[in-house]
């Protein structure tokens, strides 16, 4: 027995023993103190990794921000590169304006219109000479504009500016005068042919209204005139001026003055002086410079964006008024509202680039186009009402 309990003792000692050096040779603090500087390395570990995509992320940003830069200046470049390639022919088209003299064209073929309407008489040659005398009067205009604005520096960079184009100042001023006693030499002969000095005295002041816009003493564009200038000029004066002369002849020696050559001498010059007021949204810069106060540079592009929305909201208002009130016949309305989507694009290419120097070039050229569709729909509703509504009268205003 006390063999066996020796034995047994000896046993429990020895796996005591094993134990006791199995707990000293791994002993809990220390596995503590392994696992802890095992989590210590691994968020160090994952410090590090966190700076390193930090430094990353600011490095891509950086570079993004260095190629948005690079980006814009290789724009900038790519734009004036394009400026420069503009060829002589197309520098030419822009000096010469053509569509602008739709101008001319429109008041007159108004007026002729009109007096078809009240006379049944359309004597053509009156028509070819007003409309070769108006169009050396635009000429003037155009020429005479660009020598002004060559003195204030406004069309320092203008390359269409015929004074840059030709490189002399005097040169087109006298061209210009030249173009302006040729077109009163057509116009007086027409009002001394038609006996009617009264319409002679409205094309008078249509005409003062051009050189008071823009020849010096006066120069009212540059505070803001341009567009009431423009309006009367082409408007009341240019349209009713035309429409007695065309009216008179032996039996008829003066047409009264009525409401539908009123009414529709407004909504003509409504278009012309959105045309106007459209050119000058991609010179803001060059009219701020000189000291122009164009509506635009008091305004800015956006705010002029929504006005010509609210001008065309208005054009078709008042065509609308016109003819509710039969001083247009229903011939003109039917006509004028198919321009509608014409007027829609002016305002959406308007609204779209006003921003964009480049591209907002072309916003008259649309408003030239509406003034160009909405004048021959006015005159051909005013033709077709002559033969349609044999009913409608004009309503007159002066005898």
């Amino acid at each position: 027995m006390m063999l066996m309990a020796a034995s047994f003792c000896d046993v429990n000692l020895g796996c005591g023993l094993r134990k006791l050096h199995d707990f000293h040779s791994t002993p809990n603090g220390k596995t503590r103190s392994h696992a802890h500087a095992q989590n210590l390395c691994s968020y160090s570990k994952q410090h590090i990794y966190l700076k390193r995509l930090d430094i990353k992320q600011v490095e891509v940003k950086r570079r993004f921000k260095l190629h948005q830069v690079s980006s814009g200046k290789n724009a900038h470049s790519s734009e004036l590169a394009k400026e420069d390639d503009i060829s002589m022919a197309t520098l030419i088209w822009r000096a010469i304006k053509l569509p602008i003299y739709s101008v001319a064209l429109v008041p007159l073929t108004i007026g002729s219109a009109s007096a078809y309407l009240q006379s049944s008489t359309f004597p053509a040659t009156r028509y070819f000479v007003l409309l070769v005398s108006s169009i050396l009067v635009i000429t003037w205009l155009n020429l005479s504009n660009d020598v002004y604005d060559f003195d204030t520096g406004a069309d320092k960079n203008k390359r269409e500016s015929v004074v840059n184009l030709i490189g002399s100042r005097t040169g087109t001023l006298l061209a210009a005068y030249m173009f302006l006693v040729l077109g009163l030499i057509g116009l007086t002969w027409v009002s001394l042919e038609a006996g009617h000095l009264r319409a002679m005295l409205l094309l008078a002041c249509a005409i003062f209204c051009g050189y008071i816009y823009q020849c010096p003493p006066f120069r009212l564009s540059y505070h803001g005139l341009g567009e009431p200038l423009c309006f009367a000029a082409f408007g009341p004066f240019a349209t009713t001026g035309f429409y007695w002369l065309m009216g008179n002849n032996s039996s008829v020696n003066c047409l009264p003055l009525t409401g539908t050559v009123l009414c529709a001498s407004l909504l003509i010059g409504f278009t012309t002086s959105l045309i106007l007021f459209c050119s000058h949204f991609h010179q803001v810069e060059e009219d701020t410079t000189v000291g122009k106060i164009s509506p635009l540079v008091r305004l800015g592009t956006e705010k002029g964006s929504s006005v010509v929305k609210v001008a065309i909201t208005a054009l078709y208002s008042l065509l609308l008024i016109f003819g509710l009130s039969r001083d247009l016949p229903s011939s003109c309305i039917i006509l004028c509202l198919l321009t509608l989507p014409m007027g829609n694009r002016v305002v959406s290419f308007v609204d779209e680039n006003h921003e964009d120097k480049r591209s907002i070039f072309m916003a008259k050229y649309y408003c030239v186009r509406l003034h160009a569709l909405f004048g021959a729909s006015l005159a051909a509703g005013l033709v077709i009402a002559k033969f349609v509504s044999k009913r409608y009268i004009p309503r007159l205003i002066l005898a």
